[in-house]
């Protein structure tokens, strides 16, 4: 008998018994584990605004990750999700990008700074990143 005859034959004896696997309710009792949920909860936040930003526009190197680390941890504290950073292009500046460069920097360091990736066209491309918060625990 193959897998396939033996998967059959028992759903044909379980059918409608108690016993039998029921989707919607492996769902609510979280069969599936936490992986769905933080999947979820990445989309969830993937698809919702920013909770809050912050625009380093006309700041220094040093001002913008001093900035940067206070906005980070009054955001944690507050329980936000997803921040916006506003850093712009690069593109009227000597250095291309230094505060881009700052920001990623400062993302890729934080601790508590989860996924990222810059904006869409519409909401300024290249110019601003997106950044999900890890969770508390």
């Amino acid at each position: 008998m193959n897998f396939g005859e033996i998967l059959k034959k028992w759903e044909k004896q379980n059918k409608g018994t108690e016993g039998s696997f029921n989707k919607d309710a492996a769902l609510k009792a979280g069969v599936f584990g936490e992986r769905k949920e933080k999947g979820h909860r990445r989309n969830k936040i993937l698809r919702k605004k920013p909770d809050a930003i912050i625009d380093l526009h006309g700041f220094n190197g040093e001002e913008a990750w001093t900035a940067l680390e206070t906005f980070f941890s009054n955001s944690r504290e507050m329980g936000h999700e997803k921040l916006l950073v506003i850093h712009g292009k690069g593109n009227h500046t000597v250095h291309n990008g230094v505060l881009k460069d700052i920001a990623r920097r400062f993302i890729e360091r934080c601790s508590f700074a989860g996924e990222s990736g810059f904006s869409s066209a519409r909401e300024g491309g290249t110019g601003s990143t997106w950044v999900i918060l890890k969770e508390k625990g």
